[in-house]
């Protein structure tokens, strides 16, 4: 069960090329109107030789055990249209309560 839905997202799979050749997302989304929690959270580290500090950000998306989403998937923002890649997909492991599946993501930007 997902805790608290933030969003509802679509899963993106495979591509396709546009006139000029280059790959875009595939026309129509695998999956739509997915409940899911997408937080970005940010970390500061600092570079190990001069010491300059950076901010990390980091995007993680929990969505309903059920969902058939994958590594190179894409995960698109219903309601503010931004695309993400995700980077990975976990489940915990519980004998008494279905979790909710995990996705690391990395943000590519906004639908055009």
């Amino acid at each position: 069960m997902l805790a608290l839905a933030t969003t509802t997202v679509s899963v993106l799979r495979g591509t396709s090329a546009d006139a000029f050749g280059d790959e875009t997302d595939a026309a129509t989304p695998h999956a739509t109107g997915i409940p899911a929690s997408l937080i970005e959270s940010t970390r500061t580290a600092q570079e190990p030789v001069t010491g300059t500090p950076r901010i990390i950000r980091t995007h993680i998306c929990r969505l309903p055990a059920t969902t058939d989403v994958t590594e190179d998937d894409r995960i698109k923002d219903e309601r503010t249209s931004e695309i993400y890649i995700v980077v990975s997909v976990t489940k915990n492991s519980n004998p008494v309560l279905t979790q909710p599946l995990r996705a690391d993501l990395k943000r590519t930007g906004r639908a055009a």
